[in-house]
């Protein structure tokens, strides 16, 4: 048989896989966040406007309105406001406080000569003017003693041409174009201080206008006038609704007494009731004008004292008791001792 040769047959090695290289894992760190820009602090503005212009041109009502309340009298008899007021309105953009001053004209008694020194002293500390002008009225030589005024301030003025609501539109660009010529105003707005008429574009304007600084007041204050001034305009304003020609000029009011006490409640037996006694004088220069404000039979006077008895009531929310005397001053609108008297109700502790 023949002989079978065994052969062997070459087996390939398979190559090992190589094992893996040990390697450090890289701690991977959070890169740091870049710190975020504080937001601005928002700005908030105070400062003090005044409130300027001749007699009877609504810089008492646009008081009124810009506070949303009534703090200072209105009349349509001319020099109806005689000492400077502060009105205040806090927002959370800033606070403004309004000077509503007297008319400006040319003083004959001391009592104007006072007048105008309210005006003057707020032109000096106000940080910007608004002068009111009334669309209806021309332009006359009391409007060039205004501006001859003005021009020696160095504060903005803002020029308001008022009672816009009552004028036609093509009457209202004449006035612009007129007082643009004569001063370097600031703003010229036409508004409404009765209709509220741009009354919101005035505001943010003034603000603008006010330097940065802290509040002056506390968001409770309103005013910077008294109970007691407050009463005595209160009763002036509601003689001037009955009186004309020199009656408005020559009459003032004085507060002799407040008193406030308990007092029983005859709805409720057993309980009491807050009431407030007011005794309040009413100067005349001449015994015809005493005649004239107490009326027939006290007719007037008795009207003027039911009207401002109500509206004090509505003040001080209880039930008050209103005590009215006219008196005869011979010349104390030149008398400073009476001055003295009636300004000095205006006092220092507000109301709000």
């Amino acid at each position: 048989m023949p002989r079978t040769t065994k052969t062997k047959t070459p087996v390939e090695k398979v190559a090992k896989p190589a094992a893996p290289k040990k390697t450090r894992a890289k701690t991977v760190r959070p890169k740091k966040a870049a710190p975020k820009k504080a937001a601005p602090k928002p700005v908030f503005k105070t400062g003090y406007v005044a409130l300027v212009g001749r007699p009877n041109t609504g810089k008492s009502t646009l008081l009124n309105a810009l506070l949303g309340q009534k703090v200072a009298i209105v009349s349509d008899k001319p020099q109806t406001t005689r000492i400077s007021i502060l009105g205040i309105k806090t927002t959370d953009k800033g606070q403004t406080v309004f000077i509503d001053n007297p008319g400006i004209h040319k003083p004959l008694h001391s009592l104007n000569k006072r007048m105008m020194n309210f005006v003057y002293s707020s032109l000096e500390t106000s940080d910007v003017v608004c002068l009111l002008v009334d669309a209806t009225e021309k332009f006359g030589h009391g409007d060039e003693f205004v501006l001859e005024t003005l021009r020696k301030v160095k504060t903005p003025v803002f020029l308001l041409i008022n009672k816009v609501d009552i004028v036609r539109k093509d009457k209202v660009l004449p006035i612009i174009a007129h007082y643009n010529d004569l001063f370097p105003f600031r703003e010229i707005i036409p508004i409404s201080a009765l209709k509220g008429i741009n009354l919101d574009l005035l505001e943010g304007l003034l603000t603008a206008a006010l330097p940065e600084a802290p509040k002056l007041y506390s968001d409770e204050e309103i005013s910077d006038q008294s109970e007691r001034f407050l009463f005595a305009e209160i009763v002036r304003e509601k003689i001037l609704k009955y009186v004309k020609e020199e009656l408005p000029f020559v009459t003032a009011v004085y507060i002799e007494t407040i008193e406030k006490k308990e007092q029983a409640d005859w709805k409720k037996p057993g309980e009491t009731r807050p009431v407030t006694l007011i005794r309040a004088s009413i100067f005349v220069e001449k015994d015809n004008h005493r005649k004239i404000v107490i009326g027939r039979h006290g007719s007037l006077v008795k009207q003027v004292g039911i009207e401002a008895r109500r509206e004090i009531e509505e003040y001080v929310g209880h039930k008050v008791y209103l005590e009215l005397h006219v008196k005869v001053r011979e010349g104390w609108r030149d008398s400073e001792d009476v001055l003295d008297l009636i300004e000095g109700q205006k006092g220092s502790v507000p109301f709000s």
